[in-house]
């Protein structure tokens, strides 16, 4: 995997340890290169009993490094002969599969964590044509795709990319008890009573944060203040929309935080501004924390939402419709958005366990094997 940043990076982890505590033996190909900090994690996953194999893939297309890089996959599969190979994310992905049909490893099952095809703003529609192709042919060197929610299967199945029988759903899950137990963060008082809106990620144009920001600056909006949590390419642009729009003083950068539960807890709303997620961790863990949950209609948040009946939706992912979302949280009240909250914190704790992605994903090993 080379994807080692926000919900891949936690979920590798989540299924390493997951797979170790079953008895599987496990060995991770992955590049250590992305993310300043992931190396620890690789440490702890060794201590844990994983074998890690570091193999320094990078994101961007380099055909002498990604050629080196798949000889190198290929040379770990034959010495190691697996009984199974599961890839994540695009580059790891398109390597490993090929890595795997060139030494005849047959049990092959692949989890994008989106396809980087949907990525409108991200790619002009030259390139996400080319991912596109690549990722049609890719999908016949895997028996089996993995989607992290039913909303994402959905969209792998509509796609033309996968044969929709390939298709199988693994929820994202999470251990609620950090987000549960939680005690509020200690910031300061929001001026005059103001929602606190709480935007959690990398600061990447995949998240929306200046959707988020744009809002605000909308009528019927004028009682919210933002706090964005996270780091990312997009800081300074962020910063600088907020300050055209005149709503600076009602958006506060939190950079990096470790305390996401006690930011939670102190928040009175979490906002989901995001372009296209597969199942975003951040509404299951706030909907575990009681926190009530306004998101755009992507994968896996409006299987939470449910068309409002656990939490709030917008109509797009637009800096109108999630204004106009937002005017509707204000306006609900705090005990509305305390109803909403427990519903999805009790649909959380029933679907997406730790242990039942676990069971998911053996069910998938075991069909493979």
């Amino acid at each position: 995997m080379e994807c080692t940043i926000g919900g891949t990076r936690r979920h590798l982890g989540d299924i390493s340890r997951g797979l170790l505590a079953r008895g599987w033996e496990v060995h991770l190909a992955v590049s250590a290169e992305r993310t300043q900090g992931f190396r620890t994690d690789l440490a702890q996953l060794a201590e844990a009993g994983a074998h890690v194999h570091e193999v320094p893939m990078v994101r961007e297309l380099d055909l002498a490094k990604d050629r080196a890089h798949a000889q190198e996959l290929f040379s770990l599969i034959q010495e190691l002969e697996p009984d199974l190979i599961h890839t994540h994310s695009s580059k790891a992905g398109a390597l490993g599969r090929r890595a795997a049909r060139k030494a005849g490893c047959e049990a092959v099952v692949h989890t994008p964590h989106t396809y980087s095809f949907l990525f409108g703003h991200m790619f002009g529609p030259l390139k996400r044509w080319i991912f596109k192709a690549v990722e049609r042919r890719l999908s016949r060197m895997a028996r089996l795709i993995v989607a992290v929610s039913e909303g994402e299967a959905a969209t792998m199945r509509s796609s033309g990319v996968v044969d929709p029988t390939q298709v199988r759903v693994v929820s994202n899950g999470i251990d609620p008890a950090p987000y549960e137990l939680a005690a509020p963060a200690a910031l300061e008082e929001s001026e005059g009573g103001r929602l606190r809106v709480l935007v959690c990620g990398l600061l990447n144009v995949a998240k929306g944060q200046d959707l988020a920001i744009s809002a605000l600056a909308l009528p019927g909006c004028e009682e919210v203040e933002l706090w964005i949590a996270g780091e990312g390419e997009e800081r300074r642009s962020l910063e600088g929309l907020a300050a055209s729009l005149g709503v600076a003083e009602r958006v506060v950068f939190l950079g990096h935080r470790e305390d996401v539960p006690s930011l939670m807890k102190a928040a009175d709303l979490l906002l989901l501004p995001s372009r296209w997620e597969g199942m975003p961790y951040v509404v299951l863990e706030a909907a575990a924390a009681g926190l009530p949950v306004l998101g755009t209609p992507v994968d896996g948040a409006r299987e939470l939402l449910c068309d409002g009946e656990r939490g709030w939706m917008a109509s797009e992912p637009s800096a109108e419709a999630v204004g106009a979302a937002l005017k509707e949280v204000v306006l609900a009240g705090e005990g509305e958005r305390s109803a909403r909250a427990e519903r999805a914190q009790a649909w959380v704790l029933e679907r997406h366990a730790l242990e039942r992605m676990m069971d998911d994903l053996e069910a998938v090993y075991e069909e493979l094997l």
